[in-house]
């Protein structure tokens, strides 16, 4: 089936924070998966409104991130998951936040975002095509 056990395709909203005049990017460390690195994401609610939303709302619950959203990135899909990616321009963070608990946050450069996140595929593609990427 492919979509596992759904209907549809689950729809996925990814922040890449980021602080332009640093040229980082804020990396998470997965929940289940400790010695995993990520960035923020998650199912889109109806109440979310907009997945840029979304975004936004999963960088705050994950990692602590307060901004705005300042570009659309990508979409990609998979057979079981649409992911959307969205810059999210950092302009603080909040010193406790829903999930600190259960994970760490990590200012990089994007070549160490990269490395931390190619283990899963689709955020390395959606990273690779941000504004920290290197041109080619």
């Amino acid at each position: 089936m492919g979509t596992k056990g759904r209907e549809v395709p689950r729809v996925v909203c990814c922040a890449i924070p980021i602080s332009s005049a640093a040229r980082k990017v804020l990396v998470i460390t997965s929940r289940t998966r400790h010695d995993f690195w990520v960035l923020p994401k998650g199912g889109w609610e109806s109440t979310d409104g907009t997945l840029e939303a979304a975004a936004s709302r999963e960088a705050s619950e994950e990692a602590g991130v307060r901004g705005r959203i300042t570009r659309y990135v990508t979409t990609i899909k998979s057979p079981s998951t649409t992911y959307h990616f969205y810059e999210l321009e950092v302009s603080s963070l909040d010193k406790e936040w829903l999930e600190c608990k259960e994970r760490t946050r990590e200012w990089v450069d994007y070549a160490e975002a990269y490395r931390r996140v190619a283990w899963k595929p689709e955020l390395a593609q959606g990273l690779s095509l941000s504004s920290l990427a290197p041109r080619r």
